[in-house]
């Protein structure tokens, strides 16, 4: 239980002794890292809360009849667009995709859907879309677009392909952990 415990939260304790050592030897630098991971970690517990409430909502509205129907294996373009969707209405930084994706995988979402969705989130999103549209231009954003869709699917269609059944199936275990 122990080891668990100190295994989950090993990040964290590895970013706090490396502040307490900057903070040592060069204090200036310590507590600039400190201030910064202060604000990392404010932006965190803002942002998270939130996002567990709809990953809640998701797990318990959604059945996992209609997950696996909607983008589940063999659910082709369908799937492929819904889990764009998903990704492209996203609020919020790539690292809450992941929570996200677990419960997709939870409900029996393909894995190659799922990839279609963190890269969708992290290069398609709406709300930021438009704000690139307003400074950079609409044809900019539209070229880009036009290169980012194609450039997920066939980056998740290699990762799809190259990560092995057992892997894939380990990863679901994995998933399946966290309830």
């Amino acid at each position: 239980m122990m080891k668990r415990i100190l295994k989950r939260y090993r990040t964290f304790g590895i970013i706090l002794i490396i502040n307490l050592i900057l903070l040592l030897v060069k204090p200036s630098l310590g507590i600039n890292s400190l201030e910064g991971t202060a604000d990392n970690l404010k932006e965190l517990l803002a942002i998270m809360p939130p996002i567990f409430i709809l990953m809640g909502l998701l797990d318990a509205w959604v059945q996992k009849e209609t997950m696996i129907k909607l983008m589940g294996k063999g659910s082709g373009l369908k799937g492929m667009i819904i889990a764009f969707l998903l990704g492209s209405f996203a609020a919020g930084p790539v690292y809450v995709s992941f929570p996200f994706a677990a419960v997709l995988m939870k409900k029996g979402s393909a894995f190659f859907n799922v990839l279609i969705f963190i890269g969708a989130w992290s290069a398609t999103k709406i709300p930021i879309s438009l704000f690139e549209a307003s400074v950079m231009g609409w044809k900019f954003m539209i070229t880009r677009y036009a290169i980012d869709i194609p450039v997920i699917i066939i980056i998740a269609y290699i990762t799809d392909k190259v990560i092995s059944s057992n892997e894939k199936k380990t990863i679901y275990e994995n998933v399946e952990i966290l309830k």
